[in-house]
């Protein structure tokens, strides 16, 4: 126990994370939710990213920028982008963040990559500090969503999470389907910690007439996906539905949000087949997100990897069914909010047309029943237990100015 810990002050809770994307995602969402979280309980969070290099008149020392935010201290240093990935970059100079973990003297050490930056896990035994990775995938989900045969998917799933586990103080896995993998590879660290929705901001009251008439144009029933369009999420099976409810008769259109990729590919395929398709790329206005998952009429999340799904959850909190793929953690999210299905076009046309013939009332209330269990609240406590650390010290903390060798902060 650190001289903090003893007064009963705030823990400063240092936060690592790769693969980002620049403006959205899921990834992006719980970390913002939890550090504000982490700041109402009276701790000081303080979150590492990777970013863009700096420019001549932007950022910090060596483009590295060092921001005070809502969420609390965010610390951005360059990173390489991943080729392919349509955005994703990643912290690769390890002195560099060794250096700046040494200044920044955490308490406790919070990692959101466990391949990358599973380093992170020996540098906080040596400086015996707690330390917990977040599991945010599922590995072999992973691998064979790139075409890994299952059998060589699950060995090289087991031995990354064997290391992992032994690496970390705990394991944190947002469902039972994400801690499945490493209890199947004889972990013993791992805790269950759900994420959460801003149950407020995402509200059947975000519902347009207006907006639903322009999306949906003529056609009787919209779909929504949004997604990040890359391979692993699948997003075209979305076009595979829809071009199947078409064939039998469903009158639908589909919107997508998000960018990635795949995305002309995407497009270019709803232009070929002459889909009612309209991808709207990534929207910023968190409010006009919410008022599409709530104007839509059924949301679709394709990708079979998922560990949580924090859209599809949204969705849910805004009244929309969701119909997800049944390999993925959003089988058991859903529930009766929505259908699941297997990983092809007729499939996930057979749940749409379920869903659909549900009556209207009944099959929103149904939705906004599953997401009223996932609220933020929880989801911190949750994450605070894992640390070990207290949920409520009475106010919010203080942004954390330690000495630090990462350069200029500007405020925001």
């Amino acid at each position: 126990m650190n001289r903090r810990e003893e007064a009963g002050a705030g823990l400063r809770i240092v936060r690592i994370a790769n693969f980002v994307t620049p403006a959205s995602g899921g990834l992006r969402t719980a970390l913002r939710e939890l550090g504000a979280g982490y700041r109402a309980a009276g701790h000081e969070p303080v979150l590492i990213v990777p970013g863009p290099p700096g420019r001549t008149g932007t950022g910090g020392a060596g483009g590295i920028r060092d921001e005070l935010t809502a969420q609390g201290r965010v610390i951005t240093l360059p990173g390489p982008e991943l080729p392919g990935s349509g955005g994703y970059r990643m912290l690769t100079d390890r002195r560099q963040l060794q250096r700046l973990l040494a200044a920044l003297a955490p308490d406790r050490l919070e990692v959101s990559d466990r391949t990358t930056l599973r380093w992170t896990g020996e540098w906080a035994r040596r400086a015996r500090v707690p330390a917990v990775m977040v599991s945010h995938e599922s590995v072999d989900g992973v691998l064979r969503t790139w075409g890994v045969p299952q059998p060589l998917a699950r060995a090289a799933a087991d031995r990354l999470n064997r290391r992992t586990a032994h690496a970390y103080s705990r394991v944190v896995c947002t469902t039972e389907w994400a801690a499945a993998e490493f209890t199947r590879a004889g972990a013993r660290n791992v805790v269950r910690a759900p994420l959460g929705v801003d149950l407020a901001a995402w509200h059947p009251d975000c519902r347009s007439a207006e907006l639903r008439r322009r999306c949906a144009g003529r056609a009787e029933h919209l779909l929504l996906m949004c997604s990040r369009l890359s391979q692993e999420k699948r997003p075209g099976r979305a076009l595979d539905a829809l071009a199947e409810l078409r064939r039998r008769g469903v009158d639908a259109a589909l919107v997508v949000v998000g960018d990635g990729p795949l995305r002309s590919r995407l497009e270019a395929r709803a232009r070929a087949e002459r889909l009612p398709a309209a991808f709207l790329g990534h929207l910023a206005d968190r409010a006009r997100v919410a008022a599409l998952q709530a104007s839509a009429d059924l949301a679709l999340a394709p990708g079979p990897a998922e560990t949580f799904g924090l859209a599809a959850l949204e969705a849910l909190a805004c009244g929309t069914p969701v119909v997800a793929s049944a390999a993925s953690a959003l089988a058991g999210l859903v529930g009766s909010g929505g259908d699941t299905a297997l990983d092809d076009g007729p499939s996930f046309a057979d749940a749409v047309q379920r869903v659909l013939a549900r009556p209207g009332p009944a099959r929103r209330g149904a939705a906004r029943r599953r997401a009223e269990g996932y609220g933020w609240q929880p989801a911190v406590e949750a994450f605070l237990a894992a640390h070990d650390a207290p949920v409520a010290l009475g106010r919010p903390a203080a942004a954390p100015v330690p000495p630090h060798p990462a350069g200029p902060r500007s405020g925001r």
